[in-house]
């Protein structure tokens, strides 16, 4: 009787001289053949450690890899910093479950935003050979396999899954600031606990020291994550925006890599991204946090995936005359207090004037520091009564003083949540001073 428990005891009862040399099963009385052994894994041998990897036989360097399969034809994205005068075709080695698949050829997508740089950020394009469960990818340039032992092997990310797409996002909003470098010190970063941002993920090149004891805190809390970008090891990196004013390889560090680098890492994770720096704040005027904002723009502009939110300087030299909010037990720390600066410049709109993004990544395929590349969805500019960049730096027009700027005061309005939450960063990173007693 198959399935009865006393017919596979009476089977096994009558096998008791049965040579077991080979592997058998034996369920309910039904012998099965033996199990063929897993085949012996050979790939990946190594994996790349770090977020820049040179690639073999090349003058271009691999980021990082993700699904994607939203362009026909395509089931991968390598992120990667290519060297212009230096194309050859390139093909994709992947590892299937530790065995390495057939090559497949690349589509080069060249961003077209380069500000003159010979390296520049590009999309290697792959398309993953039938049943093969890729978990690692690797780029050649020759269509025969190599040695595996000879690559380095970028896991991929962002894995399909089954299920909701919406239930599995981590995060409502994740804000991307990159890059930092020349041992930048400025200590005001604790503005990004307000209005929801969930998460914070940084590109560090170097940072000084009192600017990574905080990032080293918020690391612990889960708030903050800290992608090492060591450009300056592989590349001369600009100090400026522009090859023709600064020189060097490759833009600001690298500064579109890791922007396009932040979409990918949280396309899976986040509903919202948020491309600014660190001395700026994505400011709402009409609602009290950004999840009421972002309701209600979606609402009125459904097809859109990308907001362009207008940049406002407020003056660093200009201080708020009454001192309301100079906190004396600040004033060791490094950076400036951003409750003291409420007067706000007009922008001169007879030139450019930047914007910054907050994207919804699933409309994304590349960006740039003001403006989307190529992008699923439409754009739409937020009007800046509704929402600015507060955006506490040097003037852009000259030396104003009070009376020639405008009073905005829209930061005070968050002081009982903000300095509370300087507070408890700045103590747990060590930094704050005790205060005098009385």
């Amino acid at each position: 009787r198959k399935g009865n428990f006393s017919s596979c005891s009476f089977l096994l009862w009558f096998l008791p001289s049965f040579s077991f040399s080979m592997s058998l099963d034996i369920s309910c009385g039904v012998l099965f053949p033996p199990r063929l052994p897993e085949p012996p894994k050979i790939c990946p041998v190594r994996t790349a450690e770090h977020t820049i990897t040179p690639l073999n036989n090349t003058d271009h360097f691999l980021v990082s890899a993700f699904m994607d399969q939203r362009v026909k034809g395509f089931d991968l994205r390598i992120i990667s910093i290519f060297k212009t005068n230096s194309a050859k075709p390139l093909y994709c080695l992947f590892c299937c479950a530790g065995q390495l698949s057939n090559t497949t050829p690349t589509n080069i997508l060249q961003h077209a935003e380069n500000f003159g740089f010979l390296f520049v950020t590009a999309d290697i394009m792959c398309q993953i050979p039938q049943n093969c469960n890729a978990t690692h990818v690797t780029l050649q340039t020759k269509p025969e396999r190599v040695k595996a032992l000879d690559q380095l092997w970028l896991p991929i990310r962002n894995q399909k899954t089954t299920g909701n797409e919406e239930k599995k996002l981590q995060f409502n909003f994740t804000v991307c600031i990159s890059n930092l470098f020349g041992g930048i010190n400025n200590v005001s970063a604790s503005h990004h606990t307000l209005h929801s941002v969930d998460r914070v993920v940084i590109y560090n090149t170097s940072c000084g020291p009192e600017l990574d004891l905080l990032f080293q805190s918020y690391s612990r809390t889960g708030f903050l994550e800290i992608v090492p970008w060591p450009i300056d090891l592989f590349l001369s990196p600009s100090w400026g925006w522009l090859y023709s004013l600064s020189g060097g390889d490759v833009h600001y560090f690298g500064q579109l890599a890791t922007l396009n680098e932040c979409v990918y890492r949280s396309m899976d994770r986040s509903r919202y991204v948020l491309l600014n720096d660190i001395d700026e704040i994505i400011m709402p005027y009409q609602h009290n946090n950004l999840t009421s904002l972002m309701n209600t723009l979606q609402q009125q502009h459904p097809k859109v995936g990308v907001f362009l939110i207008e940049n406002h300087v407020f003056p660093k030299t200009v201080f708020e005359p009454s001192k309301r909010f100079h906190l004396p037990k600040w004033d060791e720390v490094p950076g400036f207090n951003i409750l003291e600066h409420i007067y706000r410049e007009d922008p001169d709109r007879t030139k450019y004037h930047p914007y910054k993004l907050i994207v919804q990544p699933r409309l994304v395929e590349q960006v740039s520091v003001h403006d989307v590349l190529k992008a699923f969805g439409t754009t739409y500019i937020v009007p800046p009564d509704v929402c600015r960049i507060i955006h506490v730096r040097g003037s852009l027009r000259g030396k104003l003083d009070a009376k020639e700027l405008n009073e905005d005061t829209r930061l005070w309005d968050f002081h009982e949540k903000l300095i509370p939450n300087v507070d408890k960063a700045l103590e747990r990173a060590g930094l704050l001073r005790s205060e005098p007693a009385l």
